[in-house]
């Protein structure tokens, strides 16, 4: 670890509130240059909170930011950006229809004495930031045609192309690939030897221990516990993180399977997948691996009907359907959490119980006549089932943590009843303590007799829910397990490309 004089960063006594409630509680931190600082914490302890204050997202309601020891108010991002701190989301953030370079430099391009962008200069640096990152991204590319992965990745090189001295990234690691994660962490190495400071908020223990070197735990917006890395167990650090252990709310019941409740036909989609064929059963909890973009999820915006398959047969109990659109998908009580919640799952802008009812809208009316009281009703007993945390049914969705996020997208779609779910990377950048509340949520509808499709590149979540477990690789089904004979290498071998074993 570099030692430096005293820390780049610290906060002390810094809180902050929305909508009269008070989520973080008087942070006294400090962050050092030369230094990878592990955030961790159940979704809604306050970790994003605390970064977004440091980025400038979010104004403290009260308490003191000090940086290389002198005192500031960051006021906005671009105010952030010009002291030298960073965000990379959670969530891919950028202007979609803008191409790669441009969303590297967006705000801070060097135009000429006429005005003029050096497009060319500018493409050049783009593709030199990219190259460095190990990864073959076209700078001139449109940001709405890449996958998760590429998006993340033009993030972090969009923090490269500025001269930060904080960089704080918000579970970078979630949508790539392990060879994509090797290499964000030579670049998080170099950077720490250049002595800048990295904030790494992950739920990922065996990231931190591979990366950090100090650990700090938030639960319930205050500060736990600050230690180095190496002076705590997995264990410690799950009990810090939420009071108890995990080991006690991981379980799998023997599945009691029903009648087939879906099954897919030689489902071909020509760039993404082809010739896929399984079937799924009532009481079936049914894993999906294989690596980004082996193509897990176009088959399930084909079978939800968001972009049909071309070929193939859809059965819904037995019965051949057509589903052209996700109106299809409803009416046949198919329901889909999608991976990219940001993008795909939520209206962040809209309050929680709108967000909530917004699948099943005759919950709350007739027609354009719409409850607001049914609608606050329906939202809370949602909300309290799921033990979804927040200030008020009425706070934008958009503030809250992203596992409660994930929460009200799932209260969402059990509104409609839904015979068949497909969940697309359902705890992905969620922690360890909501992670377990989905295993039991999951396992109890398929208890209900209700078919689930599990999609995620959590092999040991795949191991621990799953019934069965198809493999895909660039787009096709390589490979399928059943509880008893499934393990790690042996899916890792069917999803792997054979050009790449």
């Amino acid at each position: 670890m570099t030692e430096t004089d005293g820390p780049l960063v610290e906060t002390r006594g810094v809180a902050k509130s929305f909508s009269g409630v008070e989520v973080l509680h008087g942070i006294d931190l400090d962050l050092r240059a030369g230094e990878v600082h592990a955030l961790l914490g159940e979704n809604g302890a306050g970790k994003s909170t605390y970064a977004k204050i440091l980025a400038g997202v979010h104004r403290p309601t009260r308490g003191e930011v000090t940086l290389a020891g002198q005192p500031v108010s960051i006021g906005s991002p671009l105010e952030a950006q010009r002291l030298g701190v960073t965000l990379i989301h959670q969530e891919p953030l950028s202007f979609p229809h803008l191409t790669v370079a441009e969303n590297l430099f967006v705000g801070g391009e060097d135009t000429g004495v006429l005005g003029r962008v050096p497009w060319r200069r500018m493409a050049a640096e783009a593709e030199r930031l990219i190259g460095a990152l190990g990864v073959t991204i076209d700078p001139q590319a449109v940001m709405a045609g890449l996958s998760i992965a590429d998006q993340q990745m033009v993030e972090i090189a969009r923090a490269l192309a500025s001269d930060t001295r904080l960089i704080i990234m918000d579970e970078p690691t979630a949508p790539l690939t392990p060879r994509e994660v090797a290499t964000l962490f030579d670049i998080v190495r170099r950077l720490k030897a250049e002595g800048r400071a990295i904030v790494f908020i992950s739920h990922r223990l065996e990231e931190v221990r591979a990366l950090c070197d100090r650990v700090t735990v938030f639960r319930d917006g205050a500060l736990i516990s600050t230690a180095p890395v190496a002076d705590l167990t997995d264990d410690d650090i799950i009990r810090l993180m939420i009071g108890r252990p995990l080991q006690e709310y991981l379980h799998k019941e023997v599945a009691s399977l029903g009648d087939e409740a879906l099954s897919v036909s030689g489902l071909t989609r020509g760039g993404a997948f082809a010739d896929v064929s399984f079937s799924l059963r009532k009481g079936e909890v049914l894993g999906v691996a294989g690596l980004v973009g082996a193509g897990r999820t176009d088959v399930a915006r084909a079978i939800f009907g968001i972009a049909p398959a071309e070929a193939g047969e859809i059965r819904i109990h037995g019965k051949p359907t057509t589903i052209a659109e996700p109106d299809d998908a409803i009416a046949h009580r198919i329901a889909y959490v999608p991976e990219d919640r940001a993008i795909a799952g939520i209206f962040r802008t809209l309050p929680v119980d709108q967000n909530i009812t917004a699948a099943a809208p005759r919950s709350i009316g007739a027609g354009p006549f719409i409850s607001p009281r049914r609608e606050r009703e329906i939202a809370a007993d949602a909300i309290d089932r799921l033990s979804i945390r927040l200030a008020s049914v009425h706070q934008p969705i958009g503030e809250l943590s992203g596992g409660n996020q994930q929460k009200a997208i799932l209260a969402r779609w059990l509104l409609t009843d839904p015979e068949i779910l497909i969940l697309d990377e359902p705890t992905r950048g969620i922690d360890v303590g909501v992670k377990a509340e989905f295993y039991d949520r999951i396992n109890q509808l398929a208890a209900e007799g209700r078919a689930v499709l599990l999609i995620s590149s959590d092999l040991p979540e795949l191991l621990t829910l799953a019934d069965r477990i198809l493999v895909m690789s660039e787009g096709r089904l390589t490979g399928e397990f059943s509880r008893a004979e499934a393990d790690q290498e042996k899916i890792m071998q069917a999803a792997v490309p054979r050009s790449a074993a």
